[in-house]
């Protein structure tokens, strides 16, 4: 498992983070405060605070997703 902390601004990057996201076959999670959702929906990424940075939990230990989203990350 991976954890870090990113940050979507825009309609662009949430699209083209869900998009890849749903390349990977494991589980990836969004987290702000007491809400999770999953990482692979787009309505679920809209439910966020998106002027926030967001907790992001990777669910396997494949570092090649970390690099795709590398531009998101703001720490790892």
């Amino acid at each position: 498992m991976i954890k870090c902390v990113i940050r979507l601004v825009s309609i662009d990057d949430v699209k083209d983070f869900v998009k890849k996201a749903n390349e990977v076959d494991y589980d990836i999670d969004l987290s702000l405060g007491k809400y999770t959702v999953d990482a692979k929906s787009i309505m679920g990424i809209f439910s966020l605070d998106l002027s926030r940075e967001i907790e992001m939990t990777v669910h396997s230990d494949d570092t090649a997703f970390l690099d795709e989203v590398a531009e998101h990350i703001v720490k790892r």
